[in-house]
């Protein structure tokens, strides 16, 4: 199965379950917008359900992307694509960070304006992807892309301030659900692909 494929399949997939997820909860009288209200205490299961889910999912690549350095470190310590795997696992460990305590948020309190908030992170995203350019080339990076394009998607969104909450929390929270499904399976499909080549350049040395 090509990778395109399956990248296809995981995200009809996911979307079923997202849909069949808010189709139960409308059934049950549920609001559908508190699938994606930021995460506190409730009796109701769908409260926060789908945030806590997208929390999950931020908590892979940099898992994935740790165990695959410290790993391939010890079979091929002067490995060329080690530096891409570290700087992968810290850049999404920062993200993870963001989402968790709500660090921009802070920022914004100290007088940081959002724009530049916004700015900053751009930077540091630019930053990564100009210094691992070659190293992006050789992966299907369009996968990644298109995360990153449905997360900003997600926060234009956000910073529109819809009045309608229910269309305001689909138009936001699924996208942003759906940028992370596919950036974690990035990183996962490209961790792989290292541990598998450093085991066969090891096996053939």
């Amino acid at each position: 199965m090509t990778i395109s494929r399956l990248v296809v399949r995981l995200n009809c997939l996911s979307l079923f379950l997202v849909m069949l997820l808010i189709i139960l909860t409308q059934i049950s009288g549920l609001k559908v917008s508190d699938l994606f209200l930021p995460p506190y205490f409730s009796p109701r299961p769908n409260v926060a359900l789908l945030t806590r889910t997208f929390q999950i999912l931020c908590s892979v690549p940099v898992i994935v992307c740790t165990f695959t350095y410290g790993l391939a470190k010890t079979i091929l310590p002067r490995h060329s694509e080690n530096r891409f795997i570290l700087f992968s696992a810290l850049l999404t460990g920062g993200f993870l960070l963001n989402e968790i305590y709500r660090i921009h948020i802070y920022m914004i309190a100290l007088g940081i304006p959002k724009l530049g908030v916004s700015l900053l992170y751009a930077v540091v995203l630019s930053s990564y992807g100009w210094f691992f350019r070659r190293e992006l080339k050789l992966t299907p990076y369009p996968i990644l892309l298109a995360g990153l394009g449905l997360l900003f998607f997600a926060i234009g969104v956000d910073s529109l301030h819809l009045k309608n909450k229910l269309f305001s929390s689909l138009l936001e929270g699924v996208p942003k659900l759906f940028s992370e499904i596919n950036i974690a399976f990035y990183y996962w499909y490209v961790c792989q692909g290292l541990l598998q080549k450093a085991f066969y350049q090891t096996i053939d040395s």
